[in-house]
């Protein structure tokens, strides 16, 4: 194994004229990632397969134009409110919060998406990389204040990016708001393990430790009911291939063009005695073709699955690889869509002072 590393590249100009950076980690264990301040992105990533050979394995692009001409959210932190907030609106006490952001897509229903028009994806973040025995990785910073997107509250943000020698990438998130609102934090990174050049990630092998998921209505907002998988295409608890049932006759399928759902996550189901910080597995994704596989754990109650069926040709990806429908596959995880509205589901809200933690693995290995 060599020793961990790092190297810091510019990485050009945001179009907020903001310029970013780009850090390359080098892992004790062998995988090389190359991530961004410009909200955290992840430009590449390169995991061995079952022979050995290191590849790209996520969806991006090769300097900041390509995430502010199309779309923003390919491997970003996401806040500050991951998902669909319904209607750009929600309470907090008896004051109604409206939120000026509204995505309209799809159903022409409107909504607050991922922290709003400009969320905390599209700025550049402070960044100090950092070596720690076998680790390296990057701790990012952030501050929002009080009115960004019409959220209430300053929040002082902290995202800290850590390559571990097993070939553990983990992120955990800490934000402290000067009011009350809502955080929920997640990361949008899309793999595909045949390489960004790969086609669809239709053949790929997908485990979720659920009972339930979320159906929606025509905006992608949860009903409210908690459904149980068994019987219909989101029971993955067994392991299937993405592409198995994804085209089946079903309502929610039809919503979302694919999967684009919220799981709840079984709390049972504990991640291995390798990971001692009392997570629990969310997924485990795996190629057939070359055994790259990722378990994701995670503190958080959720896991959203969107398999980019939204993804357009007309977005010219890394080294002019145009991206496709379903070339990527993102594993969110977070608390549900519209939680703000949803009292009786686990609190988002985060008062003045207490600090919001959260912690998620990525465990990169072979089958």
């Amino acid at each position: 194994m060599k020793k961990p590393s790092f190297e810091v590249l510019d990485f050009g100009v945001t179009k907020y004229g903001q310029k970013a950076k780009k850090f390359i980690l080098r892992g004790k264990g062998g995988v090389i990632m190359e991530v961004s301040d410009y909200g955290g992105k992840i430009i590449k990533l390169f995991t061995p397969d079952k022979k050995g050979k290191l590849k790209d394995v996520v969806v991006g692009f090769d300097d900041p134009s390509g995430w502010d001409n199309g779309d923003p959210y390919w491997g970003c932190i996401i806040g500050r409110y991951g998902n669909r907030i319904a209607h750009g609106k929600f309470k907090i006490g008896s004051k109604t919060v409206r939120l000026p952001a509204l995505n309209n897509a799809p159903g022409g229903i409107g909504c607050n998406l991922h922290g709003g028009s400009r969320g905390w994806d599209a700025y550049v973040w402070g960044a100090e990389p950092f070596i720690k025995g076998d680790d390296v990785g990057v701790v990012f910073t952030h501050v929002s204040e009080d009115g960004d997107e019409g959220f209430p509250g300053k929040v002082e943000v902290k995202v800290v990016y850590t390559l571990t020698a097993a070939n553990v990438w983990r992120v955990d998130y800490e934000a402290v708001p000067d009011k009350t609102t809502p955080i929920n934090m997640t990361q949008h990174v899309y793999f595909n393990f045949k390489g960004e050049a790969g086609g669809t990630i239709e053949d790929h092998e997908l485990k979720i430790p659920a009972k339930s998921y979320l159906p929606t209505d025509a905006g992608q907002i949860p009903t409210g009911e908690m459904k149980s998988v068994a019987g219909t295409p989101f029971d993955f608890r067994r392991g299937m291939r993405i592409g198995e049932k994804i085209n089946a006759p079903d309502r929610d399928l039809e919503i979302g063009k694919g999967y684009d759902h919220c799981w709840v996550l079984d709390k049972g189901e504990m991640a291995s005695s390798r990971r001692p910080r009392g997570l629990i597995t969310a997924a485990v994704l795996s190629c057939p073709l070359n055994g790259r596989s990722v378990e994701v754990a995670t503190s958080e109650p959720c896991l959203q699955v969107y398999t980019a069926n939204w993804a357009s040709y007309d977005q010219t990806a890394k080294g002019g690889e145009h991206l496709s429908f379903r070339c990527g596959v993102a594993l969110e995880t977070q608390h549900a869509p519209d939680s703000p509205n949803r009292p009786e589901w686990p609190t988002v809200f985060v008062k003045a002072g207490e600090k919001y933690r959260s912690t998620t693995e990525f465990r990169f290995g072979t089958v």
